[in-house]
């Protein structure tokens, strides 16, 4: 049997791809739905991770993060915003 990836868009990640993914049929928690708005970027991941969720973002901390190899996590998809580079 086939796991399905889920995910979780940070706060920086707009409700309206939330409720796009869900009319898709895939599993989407968001930073605002979980209380974790504000929250460390260390705190998002640990939430992600618990749940088996990739973190979705545009914030480039994450990919920060995850290249300092000290932090664990189920997957980070990171876009960077229009107009930002």
């Amino acid at each position: 049997m086939t796991q399905k990836i889920r995910f979780h868009l940070d706060e920086n990640v707009s409700n309206a791809i939330a409720e796009g993914l869900r009319r898709r049929g895939i599993d989407v928690t968001t930073t605002s739905e979980t209380g974790l708005i504000a929250a460390s970027d260390g705190e998002q991941l640990y939430f992600a991770m618990s749940q088996n969720r990739v973190i979705s973002t545009h914030d480039d901390d994450f990919v920060i993060l995850h290249q300092g190899g000290f932090i664990m996590h189920s997957g980070i998809t990171y876009c960077a915003q229009l107009g930002k580079y």
